[in-house]
């Protein structure tokens, strides 16, 4: 990371300041509203009137020091608005969360159109620690909201033919100005193979620090695979497609040298122009050494037994 990136310690809300602070939010606002404790204020920029309820806490979680809720919305990869991971927050301000609808296609036997709003009724919230690895070296500690992928798939009920699951982001270059240059091949494309996706550890997210996700950060509804590079947690979904070939990914249709399907987080694969060997948290100045499947092996190694993780990277 270059220098002008990294955060001065004064710089960052201690997490017991910004903690306390959100719960005075919260406090006053059961007062005056009735909502219990639970229920949180949207941040500004969010949709209006929108509340995420946490109702259970997620089984799998982190007891490290979480990354600032600054760092955390202020230093996004998301080429749909810039290539400037500083610039996004500021270029997606005023995208439209609503109305959003998400398209389940292919080999279902369900095959739907859901409203965003219709799926945070159908689906219990939870928060989850997870650590988020970025292919450039940079990683981060975030308390993810939402609910496990494997819930919704069953939903959809896919056949026998389902190998692979598609993700598509949304394509509105008028909303997103990234889309209009040739930077990527457009609208950006994700896939799972199917064991992935409803392992237990994959997670859609429609939140994080007990808020509706930020623009900056995959609103209204994003992925979260822990133990894979970030540009596999694609953001802004609008359709997923259950297929039986394998998806191109956008990255990996862009410079397959460099990015992979599997994406595994792997200290021991370079990146053809820098090591994966080890990482920066943002906030901190010094670096930490990468964890093989960014510490989660004992819970995902046995989905990739037998295979060559140089060759499938």
């Amino acid at each position: 990371m270059d220098k002008k990136h990294d955060i001065k310690p004064s710089e960052i809300t201690p997490k017991e300041l910004y903690m306390n602070r959100r719960q005075f939010i919260a406090g006053a606002t059961a007062v005056l509203t009735g909502l219990s404790s639970l229920e949180l204020l949207v941040p500004s920029g969010a949709d209006s009137g929108q509340r995420l309820k946490i109702e259970r806490r997620g089984q799998y979680t982190l007891q490290e020091e979480q990354t600032s809720y600054k760092d955390a919305t202020n230093y996004n990869n998301f080429y749909e608005f810039s290539t400037d991971k500083e610039d996004v927050a500021e270029l997606s301000r005023n995208f439209r969360t609503r109305p959003w609808t998400l398209a389940i296609e292919g080999h279902v036997k369900k095959p739907k159109v859901y409203d965003i709003d219709d799926i945070l009724k159908l689906f219990p919230l939870e928060e989850r620690i997870y650590r988020f690895r970025c292919v450039e070296g940079w990683s981060m500690v975030i308390p993810w909201i939402g609910f496990p992928l494997s819930d919704f798939v069953k939903k959809c009920e896919p056949t026998s033919k389902a190998r692979y699951v598609e993700f598509i982001t949304l394509l509105n270059p008028e909303q997103m100005p990234g889309q209009r240059r040739d930077v990527l091949e457009w609208p950006y494309l994700e896939g799972l193979r199917m064991d992935e996706a409803t392992h237990p550890l994959t997670l859609l997210s429609l939140g994080m620090y007990g808020e509706v996700l930020p623009n900056q950060n995959g609103a209204p509804i994003r992925l979260i695979v822990p133990w894979k590079y970030g540009f596999k947690s694609i953001k802004s979904i609008v359709r997923i497609r259950f297929v039986e070939n394998m998806p191109t990914s956008t990255w990996t249709k862009a410079i397959p040298r460099e990015y992979g399907f599997y994406a595994n987080v792997n200290p021991d694969v370079d990146h053809p122009r820098w090591s994966q060997a080890r990482e920066r948290r943002l906030g901190e100045f010094s670096k930490r050494k990468t964890l093989m499947f960014n510490g989660y092996a004992d819970k995902v190694a046995h989905l990739y037994s037998g295979m060559d993780l140089n060759k499938y990277f």
